[in-house]
C-alpha cells in the first residue's frame, strides 16, 4: 500500500481548471466551483483533514482507513458514501487475479476518490478530464460514472478468459479427463465464487445510483449509471452461466473417470474369465500321479499333451468371440 498521494483537481466558474498536489486545506469547493480530490494509499492526517473540512462522518473515515469493505451505498445529509470493487488479473493465471476497491465521496459539486493503490480507471479518467475540461462540467456525477464503467468494464475480459479456459476445459473432459482437469475446475469454481461475491452486492449499489430523485445525481447521469447497471446484469448472469456449466463439466469428468474405471474393470475380468479355464487345463495336467482310473501311465500320453495344448489355444479364442458375440467387447 503506498504511503498517500493527495492531488486535486477544480475546475472555477471561468471554466479553468487548476490541479494541485498535496493542497494544505482540504474543504468543499466555493460557489460555482466543482472538486475532484484523489487520495491514494493511507495517510491518516489527509483522512482526518477529510471529516473535519468536509463533514465526513467518522465510521465513513473509518471504512476508508480498512480496505475490505462490501460494496455499499451510504446516503448522508450532503453527499453519498460509496464502496464499490473490480478486478484485474495482469498476468495469464487467473490464480493471480487482483481485488480493486474506491471509496468515494459523491457531494453535488464535489467527488473525493480514496484507494489503496493506484487504479487504472482513476488515472484514464483523471487523464481524461485534463485533456477535456468540460467533462467536469457535466458534474461531478458524471466524472464517478466514468470511473465506475471502466473498473466494471475491466470485469468483463476476466470472464471472458474464464469462459475460454471453461470451453476448453470440456472439450478435454468429454475427450480423455486427466486429473489436473479436477483442479482446474475447483480453480476457476474459486475464481467465480470471488468475482460473483463482489459483483452480486455492487450491482444492487449501482442500481441506486440509477433510480431518479436523489439530488446529487443528475436525471441525465442516472441514465448513464442504469447503462452501468445493466452491464453488472450481464456480468453477474455470465458468472451464473458459467458456474452452471462448470457443475455440468465436473459431473462429466466424474462420469468420465468412472466410466473409464468400469472399462477397466470390464477387461481386467474379462481377462481373469479367459484365463480361468486354463489355469483349470494346466492345473489339471499338472497333476502328480502317474496313474488315473481308466488313463495308466497318462503323463507319458503324446495324444494327451496334444489336447491340452489345443485346448489352451482353442479355450480363449472360443470364449473371447463368444465376448464379441454377447457385445460384452
Amino acid at each position: 500500500m503506498l504511503r498517500g498521494v493527495l492531488r486535486v483537481m477544480d475546475r472555477g466558474p471561468d471554466g479553468k481548471l487548476s490541479v494541485q498536489e498535496s493542497p494544505a486545506k482540504l474543504s468543499p469547493p466555493p460557489e460555482g466551483t466543482r472538486r475532484w480530490l484523489d487520495l491514494t494509499g493511507e495517510s491518516s492526517d489527509v483522512l482526518e483533514q477529510l471529516r473535519t473540512g468536509f463533514d465526513f462522518h467518522p465510521l465513513a473515515i473509518e471504512d476508508c482507513r480498512q480496505f475490505d469493505q462490501r460494496p455499499k451505498l451510504e446516503e448522508y445529509q450532503d453527499h453519498l458514501f460509496l464502496v464499490t470493487q473490480g478486478f484485474s488479473c495482469p498476468s495469464e493465471h487467473l490464480s493471480k487475479l487482483s481485488l480493486h476497491e474506491l471509496h468515494a465521496f459523491l457531494g453535488a459539486s464535489y467527488l473525493v476518490t480514496v484507494h489503496a493503490d493506484a487504479l487504472l480507471s482513476i488515472d484514464e479518467t483523471w487523464q481524461r478530464v485534463i485533456d477535456n475540461p468540460s467533462v467536469l462540467e457535466r458534474g461531478v456525477d458524471f466524472v464517478y460514472y466514468l470511473i465506475e464503467s471502466r473498473m466494471v468494464d475491466g470485469n468483463q475480459p476476466i470472464l471472458d478468459r474464464i469462459t475460454d479456459q471453461l470451453e476448453e476445459l470440456e472439450d478435454r473432459v468429454l475427450g480423455r479427463p486427466d486429473k489436473r482437469d479436477l483442479a482446474h475446475i475447483f480453480e476457476l469454481k474459486r475464481q467465480l465464487v470471488t468475482l460473483r461475491k463482489v459483483l452480486s452486492p455492487q450491482r444492487d449499489t449501482l442500481a441506486m445510483l440509477a433510480r431518479r430523485g436523489d439530488g446529487r445525481v443528475s436525471e441525465r447521469t442516472s441514465h448513464y449509471f442504469r447503462d452501468v447497471y445493466d452491464q453488472l446484469v450481464r456480468l453477474n448472469e455470465s458468472i451464473e452461466a458459467n458456474r452452471d456449466l462448470l457443475g455440468n463439466a465436473l459431473d462429466a469428468y466424474l462420469s468420465a473417470v468412472s466410466n473409464r474405471t468400469n472399462e477397466i474393470m470390464k477387461y481386467l475380468t474379462l481377462l481373469s474369465a479367459v484365463f480361468l479355464p486354463l489355469a483349470f487345463l494346466v492345473g489339471f495336467f499338472g497333476q502328480n500321479f502317474e496313474n488315473l482310473p481308466g488313463l495308466p501311465h497318462w503323463m507319458h500320453s503324446d495324444a494327451l499333451m496334444h489336447v491340452m495344448l489345443a485346448s489352451c489355444v482353442l479355450l480363449p479364442v472360443v470364449m473371447v468371440s463368444w465376448f464379441r458375440y454377447r457385445d460384452w467387447i
